[in-house]
């Protein structure tokens, strides 16, 4: 066979095997895949039908609300669902898939996991300064036992961000509670929500992360409850996401 018949054989194979990628390997890389979603809430519903109790793991009952029940696979497989979808952090995706509203209606949404890292990396810095300071760097209070925190103190040439699961154009900002925790400031998210869908099911003084929960595939993980009070977002009292 000649040179350029392997060549062109070659580039033929790699093109199939491009478009006979499977769909939920595709999916992994392609972020958040409804379909999936929806086959393992209809996997937790029939498990809990069967079981009479949730596929969740044990977690403390100061466990931070959206993150206090996360799904265990293990106990779907194989009689409720074959595998992890592929985008799930148990198959080496992103997201965490988790349950809300676990005594009503149990649903499954999503943590993206890739938040995460960067609060990590702040942490990491805000540890590292602490040791040496006894304190981390604040610039500002924002609100009740809420911090703005000196990035530039921390080493950062610009304000580390992270990307919003809610909206592609978002690039959320990072705050520090007075319990040392890191937390995502999801007010953009939260505003863009209400013009969006309205506030019919909610009024002033009522956690507005849950309106970001009802429209969407995902929790504000890593958050603190935000309300409106007078038109303006603001930081109220509650659990942390």
């Amino acid at each position: 066979m000649k040179t350029t018949q392997l060549i062109f054989l070659a580039l033929t194979v790699i093109l199939l095997s491009g478009c006979l990628y499977p769909q939920e390997e595709r999916s992994r890389q392609h972020g958040p895949n409804q379909e999936q979603v929806d086959r393992v809430q209809n996997a937790v519903t029939q498990f809990q039908e069967s079981t009479g109790v949730l596929p969740i793991a044990t977690r403390e009952a100061d466990t931070p609300t959206f993150r206090r029940y996360p799904v265990q696979f293990t106990q779907l497989i194989p009689s409720y669902i074959n595998e992890p979808p592929g985008n799930a952090f148990e198959n080496g995706g992103n997201y965490q898939y988790v349950l809300v509203n676990v005594e009503e209606f149990p649903t499954v949404k999503l943590i993206d996991l890739t938040t995460t890292r960067t609060i990590q990396e702040v942490e990491t810095r805000i540890f590292s300064y602490r040791s040496s300071n006894d304190y981390a760097p604040v610039e500002e209070i924002v609100g009740d036992e809420l911090l703005r925190l000196d990035y530039e103190a921390l080493g950062y040439e610009e304000e580390p961000v992270v990307d919003s699961p809610f909206h592609p154009d978002h690039r959320l900002p990072l705050l520090f509670t007075t319990q040392g925790d890191v937390v995502i400031d999801f007010s953009l998210d939260i505003q863009y929500y209400i013009e969006e869908y309205g506030m019919e099911d909610y009024e002033e003084g009522d956690d507005l992360r849950w309106l970001l929960v009802d429209h969407s595939p995902f929790v504000p993980a890593y958050s603190v409850p935000q309300t409106v009070e007078d038109g303006e977002i603001v930081f109220t009292e509650g659990d942390q996401g």
